[in-house]
C-alpha cells in the first residue's frame, strides 16, 4: 500500500508541548517494553497512547507505500477526497467539489482559506506540485502507479485544479486521489525532484490534516497534536494529543495494552494474543471489514529460470510457479497459524468485493482450495524441470507481524514435504526490505497488501500493470489492457466482466500466489471509543475517532 512528497523551505518547528516531552522521555527510557506509567492524561480523554509494532519508511508520500507510513500519513496530511467514517466511498474533503467536467478532466475546487499548519497558504499551485512532483520522483518503492491515467495537472487558479487524463471517464480517479498518492503537501518544505527527510518535514511543520506532528523519534515515538484549522470532512478530533509508540515485539505491545500502559494497540498482535485477549474484563478487542491480503511475490527475472538467470526459460519458470501453487494449503496455515483471523484466499481480489471470483481454487491442487502434490509433480515433470527446486524465500520478520515465521515455517514445510522444493528461508527487517526487493534481491518474497481504496482496481492496477509496485518484471500485455479498460468501463456490469477476467488470466500466469485474506483488529481499553467507528471499509485507522472517558 502507500506514499507521496517533497520541496524545501524549512522553518523552525512549532513549540512542542511541555506534556508531550515528558511523555516522549518516559517513553523512550523504556527501549521495547511498554511506558513507564507516566503518561499524561488530563482525565478528560484529551490524551491517547497508541501502540504499533508496525514500521514507518518515511512520512514523505512519494517515497513509500507501505501501510506504516501511510497511517502516520492519514493523520497528518490533508486530501482532495476522502472517505468519511463508516463508508468506502469517497466524498471531498478540503476540496468544496470535485467533478468530471469532460471525459477526460476531472476538476477540483478548494475550500477557500485552506493553510497548512505553518502559515504557508493550501492553494492549487500546492496540489499541482504534489502530483508534479509524484510523478516525476517515481520512487521504486513509492505510488506513482496509482496515477496511471494522469497525464497533466493544472492550477487554473488559486483554489481550482483540473487534472487531465489519458483515458477517459476513469471510474477509480477520484478513489485515487484518497489514496497513497493522494496526500497533499507544502511546496514551500518538499523538494520538487527528490524525497524529502522526515526531520525536514516535521521541522517544517508541513501538515494540514486532522493532527500535526510535535516530535518524532523514527520508529520509536510519534507525539500528534490537534490541528485547529484542518476543515476536511473527517472534522475535528476527539483527542487533542496522541502519542503513538513503536514496538520491536508483540508480546510487549500485549502486555502493555493489558497492564494499560497504552490506550490502544493496533497492528499486529499474533491471533493467540488476540483470542487471549478476548477473555481479558481489562481490555475490549474490536474487529471490522479488513482488505489485507498476504501472498507470495514471484520476481520474474530472478526466480528459478528467470529471464536474467542462466538457465532462463519462461516455460520451466511458470511451471515452478505452478506446483508452488499446487502445494500450498491455505486453509491449514489459517487455522494453525493464525486462529481462524485470516481465511484462505484464491484470488487476487478479496471476498467481498464487486468483481471477486476465485479461480486458483478451481486451476491448482485439487481443484478444490486444498493441495495436490501429483498435480505439482507433473507439471515440473512435463516442462523438464529437476527435482528438488531451490527458492530462496525472504519474508519480513516484523512487518506483517510477529506469526510470519510460523507462517512461512509451515510455507516451506508444505514445499519441502513431496521433494519437490528446498526451501531456504531468509528474513530481513522491512527497512532494508522495502529497498531490496525492488532492486531484484529477492527472487521469491513475501508481501501483504491494505488496501489503497475499496474498490477491485486496486487489488490489479498496482500489481499488474508492466509498471507496477511489486517491481518483479511481470509483463502480459492482455491483462495490461483489461486493466486499463476496467477503469474507465461506465457500465457496472461490463466493468465486472472485465475484473473477472483480469484474475482469470492473472491466474494463469502466478505473478503472485494469494495466501490469505485477513481482518482488521484494534484491542484497546475499557475506557476507550471510537474504534469500532474507524475500522470501516475505508481501511484507514484514524485517531481523530478514539477517545478516552
Amino acid at each position: 500500500m502507500t506514499s507521496h512528497a517533497r520541496n524545501r523551505r524549512v522553518i523552525a518547528a512549532t513549540a512542542g508541548l511541555a506534556a508531550v516531552a515528558l511523555v516522549l522521555t518516559a517513553c523512550s527510557n523504556n527501549d521495547d517494553g511498554g511506558t513507564d506509567g507516566s503518561t499524561s492524561d488530563s482525565g478528560d480523554g484529551s490524551s491517547l497512547v497508541i501502540g504499533t509494532t508496525d514500521k514507518v519508511t518515511t512520512l514523505d508520500p512519494a517515497g513509500s507505500y507501505d501501510n506504516g507510513s501511510f497511517a502516520v500519513m492519514n493523520q497528518v496530511f490533508p486530501f482532495l477526497m476522502n472517505t468519511p467514517y463508516g463508508s468506502p466511498d469517497v466524498e471531498p474533503d478540503i476540496a468544496e467539489s470535485a467533478e468530471f467536467t469532460a471525459p477526460t478532466e476531472y476538476t477540483v475546487k478548494l475550500k477557500p482559506g485552506l493553510k497548512f499548519a505553518n502559515g504557508h497558504a493550501l492553494t492549487a499551485s500546492d496540489v499541482k506540485f504534489t502530483f508534479d512532483r509524484q510523478v516525476k520522483i517515481k520512487d521504486d518503492n513509492g505510488p506513482s502507479s496509482l496515477l496511471y491515467n494522469l497525464d497533466t495537472t493544472d492550477a487554473v487558479d488559486d483554489t481550482t485544479v483540473v487534472f487531465h487524463l489519458l483515458s477517459p471517464n476513469d471510474q477509480v480517479f477520484p478513489q485515487i486521489l484518497s489514496s497513497p498518492a493522494g496526500p497533499i503537501v507544502d511546496e514551500e518544505v518538499f523538494s520538487a525532484d527528490a524525497l524529502t527527510s522526515d526531520d525536514e518535514i516535521v521541522s517544517g511543520n508541513a501538515f494540514a490534516g486532522q493532527y500535526t506532528i510535535t516530535d518524532y523519534d523514527f520508529n520509536n515515538l510519534i507525539a500528534y497534536k490537534a490541528n485547529p484549522d484542518y476543515q476536511g470532512v473527517l472534522g475535528a478530533p476527539k483527542t487533542d494529543v496522541v502519542n503513538a509508540k513503536y514496538y520491536a515485539d508483540s508480546s510487549n505491545l500485549k502486555l502493555d495494552v493489558q497492564q494499560g500502559n497504552i490506550d490502544v494497540a493496533f497492528r499486529s498482535l499474533t491471533s493467540t494474543d488476540i483470542a487471549d485477549l478476548k477473555t481479558d474484563d481489562n481490555v475490549q478487542v474490536v474487529d471490522g471489514p479488513g482488505g489485507e491480503i498476504r501472498y507470495i511475490t514471484f520476481n520474474f527475472n530472478t526466480m528459478p529460470f528467470g529471464a536474467t538467470t542462466p538457465e532462463a526459460d519462461a516455460t520451466k519458470a511458470l511451471a515452478v510457479r505452478s506446483a508452488v501453487a499446487d502445494l500450498v494449503d491455505r486453509e491449514a496455515i489459517a487455522e494453525q497459524v493464525y486462529k481462524g483471523t485470516y481465511t484462505p484466499l484464491y484470488s487476487y481480489v478479496p471476498a467481498g468485493l464487486t468483481g471477486a471470483i476465485e479461480p486458483l481454487k478451481d486451476m491448482y491442487g485439487d481443484g478444490d482450495g486444498g493441495p495436490d502434490a501429483d498435480k505439482a509433480k507433473a507439471a515440473l515433470k512435463d516442462a523438464g524441470v529437476e527435482t528438488p527446486v531451490v527458492l530462496n524465500l525472504q519474508y519480513s520478520s516484523e512487518h506483517y507481524g510477529p506469526s510470519s515465521a510460523d507462517e512461512y515455517a509451515q510455507i516451506k514445510d508444505q514445499l519441502e514435504k513431496d521433494g519437490l522444493f528446498t526451501v531456504n528461508l531468509q528474513t530481513t527487517e522491512w527497512v532494508q526490505y522495502s529497498k531490496d526487493r525492488t532492486a531484484d534481491v529477492y527472487p521469491e518474497y513475501q508481501l501483504g497488501w491494505f488496501p489503497d481504496y475499496s474498490d477491485a482496481d486496486n487489488y490489479l492496477t498496482p500489481f499488474f500493470l508492466k509498471e507496477n509496485f511489486l517491481a518483479n518484471h511481470y509483463d502480459n500485455p492482455a491483462v495490461n489492457d483489461m486493466i486499463l479498460a476496467q477503469a474507465t468501463t461506465v457500465d457496472p456490469d461490463a466493468r465486472t466482466g472485465l475484473i473477472e477476467d483480469i484474475q482469470t488470466a492473472v491466474a494463469k500466469d502466478l505473478s503472485t500466489v494469494p495466501l490469505l485474506q485477513g481482518a482488521q483488529v484494534a484491542v484497546v481499553g475499557k475506557d476507550v471509543d471510537g474504534a469500532q467507528d474507524t475500522l470501516d471499509a475505508s481501511f484507514k485507522f484514524r485517531y481523530a475517532a478514539l477517545s478516552k472517558s
